[in-house]
């Protein structure tokens, strides 16, 4: 069983019908972010959430948070969740999906979903980010956080040194990645499944300057091989020929997916991607519905954690503010006319 948080079932939910001022729905460091500032703004909050972690349990150690020197994963997201739960005392329900919800009057929604999830309140804030492509094949999951990742800004510090890595896709994440592995280990191999490159001129011209990335292309990954940690990953040619590359890392940029049809379904505006849309203050269109994370449609190009955390603190606010502009609660200090 794995000992990431995420992972580890929770089968209590909120009390059914029970009313909050914002539900949070997301666990990752968005939601939880947004779960600290609400109830530093005395909201009563809570946090719904599929797992905890979010795409940090994709990754098995962190060197870019602020103040965190050197982490593991595991340990950041407890940290995440402890700051949340512990020193500010918000609930926070894991293993539950949101299956959506429904405006019920000017002030409130009402939010539904898995394990009789049933619920009202008067915000909402989206923090469910979206979902890497994964590759399918064998070995992928078994060495995810063991020389898996899908992050290549997010882990390439990690890998200094180190003699050969491989970046799969095409898209300029998977460019940028290269280009920024060079600088740490010996031999980058980037293997995309065509000739062309969907990514922008300028990453592709800059990569092929670099003179230890080397382009497989017509190819794709086909298997991926180790022991405690990746070893090697074996490559298909168009022709069916297969090569076995020796490698400390494999680093999957094929693209995210964010849940759209969700999105389109509850009445959301989202870009053409998928990606909800949001204002800076990470307002919807949807009047109390704020949106942060991976969720939104801002910084696609460069989703790290500190944006994540800053934008749920954000969207806290947002909800705060749009909330005591309408006096459904009281600024702290306020009192009853």
């Amino acid at each position: 069983m794995s000992l990431r948080l995420g992972t580890t079932p929770q089968l209590k939910v909120p009390p059914k019908g029970e009313r909050y001022d914002v539900v949070i729905v997301g666990g990752g460091p968005a939601g939880l972010s947004a779960a600290v500032y609400a109830a530093r703004f005395l909201l009563k909050s809570i946090v719904v959430t599929e797992d905890i972690g979010g795409q940090l349990n994709l990754t098995n150690e962190v060197d870019d948070y602020p103040a965190m020197l050197k982490i593991s994963a595991t340990e950041l997201i407890s940290r995440f969740r402890a700051h949340a739960e512990k020193l500010f005392g918000v609930p926070v329900y894991s293993s539950v999906t949101v299956q959506g919800f429904e405006k019920v009057s000017d002030v409130e929604y009402r939010v539904m979903g898995t394990k009789g999830l049933d619920l009202f309140t008067k915000a909402i804030i989206l923090a469910v980010g979206s979902r890497r492509r994964k590759l399918g094949v064998p070995g992928e999951k078994e060495f995810t956080g063991r020389g898996v990742s899908y992050c290549s800004i997010c882990d390439a510090p990690l890998y200094k040194g180190k003699e050969a890595a491989v970046v799969v896709g095409g898209g300029d994440a998977a460019l940028e990645g290269a280009i920024l592995l060079s600088g740490y280990v010996k031999k980058v191999y980037l293997v995309h499944r065509r000739r062309e490159f969907r990514a922008k001129p300028f990453y592709v011209e800059e990569a092929l300057k670099r003179p230890n990335i080397e382009f497989i292309l017509d190819s794709v990954v086909k298997e991926i091989r180790g022991d405690k940690v990746v070893r090697s990953v074996i490559v298909q040619g168009k022709d069916g020929a297969t090569r076995e590359l020796t490698v400390d890392g494999v680093f999957v940029e094929i693209g995210f997916e964010p849940p759209k049809d969700w999105y389109q379904s509850l009445g959301l505006e989202v870009d053409e991607l998928g990606y909800v849309k949001t204002d800076v203050w990470m307002r919807t269109n949807l009047p109390g519905v704020f949106a942060a994370g991976d969720a939104i449609s801002l910084w696609r190009g460069f989703r790290q954690i500190v944006n994540a955390a800053a934008s749920g603190a954000i969207a806290a606010y947002s909800a705060y503010t749009y909330l005591t502009e309408r006096g459904l609660v009281r600024r702290p200090g306020a009192q009853k006319a």
